[in-house]
């Protein structure tokens, strides 16, 4: 029993680009810097160059927009969330020590990543249908051994839905047997043929006969939040060092609605015992709702070898997740045959429920950064990310050894870069600016449309086969900053660009797929109040 993917790993395993907003307004090139709260999730050497206690916290105003473009056909939608960024407290112990003279301890909570995004689009005319792709999936093939599942497995009634007991047949399988938007094979009349041994269905779409259109709408809601307790030091002023524990919780949804309508479809006869060809239209709305909890360790350090100059260098292990997955749909159709706003519902409207594990990348990066003066600072960043090594397995800890496959060919190494600048106007007012650039995680086999890429598939108990795969990311971002004594404010403005290729389900032997173009061009406010003692 499966109901994850490597296209779930992935979403889940991604941190976002947040924290202060002095560290926002710089790129979050703050590897070799310090001093600054976000550090604590970051580069952990950053909490040995403290030389007071401080408390701060950070709020965030988001304002997300996604277009899409299906054929030249363009459609924005909207979304503004309000969050707290991050809030923490860092203390710092004078130890009267010349070789270590400080002990910094610290604990932050940060929101490490929000999965808020909501698009939505339409084909014009498309080149299959979701209806074949299942098919493909329920069907027999024994040129690869697979043997399919027979009417008996997919008709309604009884346990269909739990695998197990009268498994191990996919849910959307069931779903859409049961809903017509697959059918048996027919004989020369016309009449469904019953091959229990050699099962074969047929979707609604008839190549070179059916004509359609179809739309949909995505909407992806959560977050992962991380709370660091992190100890540090520094040796003679010249080299910072800092550890730090992570615990992790994810909370993510998805909600996905598709929608086709098909003229001269393959549809079932008035008394559904064999297929004849007429209109059909359908929807259907597919929930999924992933919890769980991690923990991961970071040490870095920072070098001083002289003061204008330092150098930084961090290690993350992997998050480990304890994650548990529920899953819904449904699917309300109308065929020309009188099958009139009929409801369909995996398992009688009850959610499945699935616990797993997963392992995230470990995470590599170096820095560096000139101070000038005390008042103009340069730095830059660079992350090593490495995807591909993202690992799945059960709730016993077995690995799932095809979707530990199918992470390999879907994802590659990230390389992050980033760079930041500060200027001391005055005593009290700095200006900031700063980018940073993540190449594409996704492998040319997965953005090439030309393969399967599996969400959902055999002995599986979700319903939710769209998905999206990332291109590159960029952030611009700009600041400012006003201290007073031990007070301090700052604001900072994020502008992000993501691109990525939507598929509402994959193709197969059986169907061809359309897919969408999706942009996301997002804006954040940020805003930071702390005091140092």
């Amino acid at each position: 029993v499966m109901a994850q993917s490597a296209v779930d790993a992935f979403t889940l395993s991604r941190n976002d680009f947040r924290g202060t907003a002095r560290f926002m307004s710089m790129g979050g090139a703050f590897g070799a810097l310090g001093a600054d709260l976000s550090t604590l999730n970051q580069n952990p050497a950053g909490i040995g160059v403290y030389r007071s206690s401080e408390i701060g916290v950070t709020v965030a105003l988001d304002l997300l927009g996604s277009t899409t473009n299906d054929m030249g056909y363009k459609q924005t939608d909207h979304m503004t969330k309000f969050n707290c960024n991050n809030f923490g407290y860092v203390g710092a112990l004078y130890t009267g020590s010349d070789v270590m003279p400080y002990f910094q301890f610290g604990a932050t909570y940060t929101r490490a990543a929000s999965f808020n995004r909501r698009f939505s689009g339409s084909f014009g005319a498309i080149n299959g249908s979701y209806s074949n792709y299942i098919a493909g999936v329920t069907s027999a093939n024994p040129e690869n051994n697979y043997p399919g599942f027979n009417q008996s497995e997919l008709a309604s009634g009884g346990n269909k839905y739990n695998p197990y007991i009268d498994g191990p047949a996919p849910w959307m399988s069931i779903l859409a047997y049961n809903s017509y938007l697959i059918n048996p094979e027919t004989d020369a009349n016309g009449n469904f043929i019953n091959n229990e041994a050699n099962p074969r269905y047929k979707g609604l779409w008839q190549d070179g006969i059916s004509q359609g259109d179809a739309l949909y709408s995505v909407q992806e809601q959560g977050y992962t939040d991380e709370y660091a307790i992190n100890f540090g030091g520094n040796f003679l002023d010249i080299v910072y060092w800092g550890m730090g524990f992570g615990i992790t919780d994810i909370n993510y949804t998805a909600a996905t609605y598709y929608d086709e309508a098909i003229d001269n479809a393959l549809i079932p006869n008035y008394e559904a015992t064999g297929a004849v060809t007429g209109a059909a239209q359908y929807g259907m709305d597919s929930w999924k709702h992933i919890t769980g909890t991690g923990f991961n360790y970071k040490i870095g350090v920072i070098v001083k070898p002289v003061p204008e100059l330092r150098l930084g260098f961090a290690v993350h292990t992997p998050t480990y997740y304890n994650l548990t997955q529920q899953s819904w749909a449904q699917v309300n159709y109308n065929y020309s045959t009188g099958y009139k706003n009929q409801t369909a519902e995996t398992n009688d409207g009850w959610n499945y429920e699935i616990d797993w594990k997963m392992r995230t990348p470990w995470r590599m990066m170096f820095s560096a950064a000139t101070v000038l003066g005390g008042r103009f600072i340069l730095s830059a960043d660079y992350e090593y990310r490495p995807n591909q090594n993202i690992s799945i397995r059960t709730a016993n800890n077995d690995p799932y050894i095809y979707m530990n496959s199918d992470v390999k060919n879907y994802y590659q190494s990230s390389n992050i870069f980033r760079v930041g600048t500060e200027y001391r106007i005055t005593p009290r007012w700095s200006v900031r600016a700063g980018f940073n650039y993540e190449s594409t995680p996704t492998t040319e086999y997965a953005l090439s449309g030309q393969n399967t890429i599996y969400t959902e598939g055999p002995e599986d108990c979700g319903t939710m086969p769209s998905f999206t795969m990332s291109r590159a990311t960029s952030h611009i971002t700009a600041g400012v900053g006003y201290k007073y004594n031990s007070f301090y404010i700052d604001a900072a403005y994020v502008y992000r660009h993501r691109s990525s290729d939507y598929q509402p389900y994959t193709t197969n032997d059986y169907t061809d797929v359309n897919w969408s173009e999706v942009k996301d061009n997002d804006s954040s406010i940020v805003l930071s109040l702390g005091f140092k003692f």
